[in-house]
């Protein structure tokens, strides 16, 4: 075995998201799903109610923002913290892991909004071939 090979195995990551049956499928469907990106994204600048949060996610439903929190609190990338008073308060906010994950997200974000002119230059084109959509 030569020391390519071997420093090769000792760094290869335990999960891989190509495979069927890995975890980690499941939180990437999480982050990159219709709302689980949008979520993050929100929470990035700071905590926030469910409400103010629901406001800030034009278009989610109160059910899917509720699902949404409830899988991105599971993989550990929300804090949900229920405060003792009434009427009951529960502010969301990112742990550091999601916090992490929101920033690479919102660069990607960033990226795509600031590519947008193109994309929307290529559905054009790509409309004006096929005959519209």
């Amino acid at each position: 075995m030569t020391i390519t090979q071997v420093d090769a195995e000792d760094h290869a990551l335990p999960f891989n998201v190509f495979a069927k049956a890995c975890p980690s499928r499941g939180t990437l469907e999480h982050i990159t799903g219709r709302w689980g990106g949008l979520t993050l994204g929100a929470l990035y600048e700071g905590s926030l109610r469910f409400n103010e949060l629901r406001r800030r996610v034009d278009g989610v439903s109160e059910k899917m923002l509720s699902q949404t929190l409830h899988a991105l609190e599971r993989d550990g990338l929300v804090h949900r913290e229920a405060q003792p008073t009434n009427p009951p308060r529960v502010d969301y906010e990112l742990t550091p892991l999601g916090r992490e994950v929101a920033e690479r997200l919102l660069g990607l974000i960033h990226h795509l909004e600031s590519r947008m002119d193109d994309v929307l230059a290529a559905r054009e084109a790509y409309d004006g071939m096929r005959g519209g959509v």
